[in-house]
């Protein structure tokens, strides 16, 4: 529980400056996009996790019916708002871990870059299982565990910094953890330079 305070006070704050330093990794979302947007329609309802202020939801909302794009920080989605919105594109504050929706409500979940930084990403995961419709879609690009020195300085500064990494998978465990949560692995990406590596990874809820 402490760690889950921790965590959520330290994205609250940095929430004003979050968007800058998103702006530096734009190259890398506009790939991670490219990735997830052959799968979306227009039939499409979908639910985003831990949106920040919209790097994701924003470009890629316009192609479904309904995207409903949800952070655990009111800072974050208050920063989402004013970078955009359409009829398409809602922003609300909501626990990954703990989510109102009724099961079998949306054909696919985003989850971006917040798995590695979870307390209990298990939760989140049992939540997203629930409220997909079967064969719904999960996109779940994510930052992994690289091997070079200038990886291993960054992420020592951005330790210091206060950010906190719960989980340090590489792109093979990250992808049999996920599946150990009824998930099965349809796409598994390698995105990102040696700084940022990402595994951009798509499964489908499995039957049964």
């Amino acid at each position: 529980m402490k760690n889950q305070r921790d965590n959520k006070r330290f994205w609250e704050k940095v929430s004003g400056l979050y968007g800058l330093f998103m702006k530096c990794s734009g190259r890398l979302y506009n790939d991670i996009c490219e990735q997830i947007r052959p799968h979306l329609n227009r039939e499409m309802t979908v639910l985003e996790l831990a949106c920040g202020t919209g790097q994701l939801s924003i470009p890629l909302s316009c192609r479904v019916r309904l995207w409903e794009a949800t952070d655990f920080s009111n800072h974050m989605i208050a920063e989402a708002k004013k970078n955009g919105g359409s009829s398409r594109l809602h922003f609300s504050v909501q626990d990954a871990t703990c989510l109102p929706y009724g099961s079998e409500t949306f054909d696919a979940v985003v989850i971006g870059n917040a798995l590695h930084i979870m307390p209990e990403p298990q939760l989140a995961l049992e939540e997203i299982h629930r409220i997909l419709k079967p064969d719904g879609h999960l996109f779940a690009p994510t930052f992994v565990q690289g091997n070079s020195v200038g990886f291993r300085v960054r992420m020592a500064l951005m330790g210091l910094v206060g950010f906190r990494t719960f989980h340090k998978w590489s792109a093979s465990a990250l992808a049999e953890y996920v599946s150990g949560f009824g998930f099965q692995i349809t796409e598994q990406t390698q995105l990102g330079a040696s700084l940022t590596p990402l595994c951009c990874l798509c499964a489908e809820k499995s039957h049964g």
